[in-house]
């Protein structure tokens, strides 16, 4: 058989098992889940599902691997072209271009990253994102601020925006996915850079 339709025939069976399982933890979340579920949900014989996967917590492993790959391509990809004119741009409240292809690719993956991020979900998913939020987006771009204007110590200040990017990741694939990928990515951009209190529309005058 052709090698392009076996990957092709492969990437489909995974994508159906991966399919039920996300069905299955939205339904009675993932301790619950057995083998005999997912075989059942994606309509195929045990068999197929070893050809794959080990058990059930070798196909979490693996789907959220596939995650933190994706988001790991896009972010070390757009690192190469930040340049001063994004520096310019989120000083007037306008989204870096791969902050909206992260929202895309959420986007995309809408109805597992709902899921893996809802309360029937992997705690440790979120933990590790946040993580990748820090590592990728806040550590890389705080080297290009001035140290002696911060306010705030740096890990406090990191902990609190990626943390507050989750929760607003997470709020925003909750009600559906209301804004796009690009308003989304500049909703982030303006509450960080410009603060919650003047978004809000304090004023102290």
């Amino acid at each position: 058989m052709d090698e392009k339709k076996i990957d092709r025939r492969i990437t489909r069976t995974k994508r159906m098992i991966r399919d039920a399982f996300t069905q299955l933890m939205e339904e009675k979340g993932f301790e619950a889940i057995t083998v005999s579920d997912l075989t059942e949900k994606a309509d195929i014989n045990r068999g197929t599902f070893y050809l794959h996967y080990k058990d059930k917590y070798d196909l979490l492993e693996q789907s959220e691997e596939e995650v933190f790959e994706e988001l790991d391509k896009i972010t070390e990809e757009a690192w190469k072209a930040i340049n001063l004119k994004d520096r310019n741009n989120l000083e007037g409240g306008m989204p870096l271009p791969f902050v909206i292809k992260l929202f895309e690719y959420f986007e995309e993956n809408a109805t597992f990253m709902n899921v893996i991020l809802g309360p029937n979900g992997d705690p440790s998913f979120q933990v590790r994102l946040k993580e990748v939020i820090k590592k990728k987006m806040l550590d890389k771009f705080f080297l290009i601020t001035e140290e002696e204007k911060r306010m705030v110590p740096l890990d406090y200040l990191t902990a609190y925006i990626s943390s507050a990017h989750l929760g607003v990741i997470q709020h925003w694939l909750k009600v559906g996915m209301d804004k796009s990928p690009h308003e989304m990515a500049t909703m982030l951009s303006q509450t960080t850079f410009w603060g919650p209190a003047k978004v809000a529309g304090l004023t102290f005058d």
